[in-house]
C-alpha cells in the first residue's frame, strides 16, 4: 500500500513558475514508475509525464520544454517543475505511483494560471 500526498500548488501568473511536491509512504518507492496527471474543469483526466524506475521520463506535447519531473528516491518523493506556466495548465495536478497491475494516487493540488 503506498500513500500519496501532493504539494505546492497554487494561484501563478501566466509566465511564472510553480513546484508541485508528492511525498509517498510505503516502502520500495524506488520500484514504482511515477507519474503526474492533471484534470482541468470538465475534462478528462490526463497523462502530463512519467518518470520510471531507471529514471527515464516522457512528456505530453503540450508540456515538453517547460515541465521537468524529476525524483529523490533518498526522500520517496517525486517533484514536479513547471515553468512558463500558461491558463491552459491550470487543472488539479494528480501523483500516481505505478507498480505492476497497482496503482496508487495522491489527492491533487490545484493549480491556476492567471491570465
Amino acid at each position: 500500500q503506498v500513500q500519496l500526498v501532493e504539494s505546492g500548488g497554487g494561484l501563478v501568473q501566466a509566465g511564472g513558475s510553480l513546484r508541485l511536491s508528492c511525498v509517498a509512504s510505503g516502502s520500495a518507492f524506488s520500484a514504482y514508475a511515477m507519474s503526474w496527471f492533471r484534470q482541468a474543469p470538465g475534462k478528462q483526466r490526463e497523462l502530463v509525464t512519467t518518470i520510471t524506475s531507471g529514471g527515464t521520463t516522457n512528456y505530453a506535447d503540450s508540456v515538453k520544454g517547460r515541465f521537468t519531473i524529476s525524483r529523490d528516491n533518498a526522500k520517496n518523493t517525486v517533484y514536479l517543475q513547471m515553468d512558463s506556466l500558461k491558463p491552459e495548465d491550470t487543472a488539479v495536478y494528480y501523483c500516481n505511483a505505478a507498480r505492476n497491475m497497482f496503482h496508487y494516487w495522491g489527492r491533487g493540488t490545484q493549480v491556476t494560471v492567471s491570465s
